[in-house]
């Protein structure tokens, strides 16, 4: 698995990953990105692939921890 220091997210993924402390619903996210839900979907698969997260708040608190995420 990849190292946490070196995770590595798209500019789209991370864009995505934000857009989870704020929107409840993956609707609500493609709503918001102008995309459509499978395509955020595919991107929530990357990123919590990238940050060996299997769920939203593992994935927002692995991104917290190494520095993704400055709320």
């Amino acid at each position: 698995p990849a190292r946490l220091e070196q995770i590595e997210l798209t500019d789209r993924e991370a864009v995505v990953l934000r857009a989870l402390l704020d929107e409840p619903s993956q609707e609500g996210i493609a709503s918001a990105l102008f995309v459509s839900t499978n395509t955020v979907k595919s991107q929530l698969r990357a990123v919590y692939r990238k940050l060996g997260a299997t769920s939203r708040d593992e994935a927002l608190t692995t991104a917290r921890r190494v520095g993704l995420l400055d709320d």
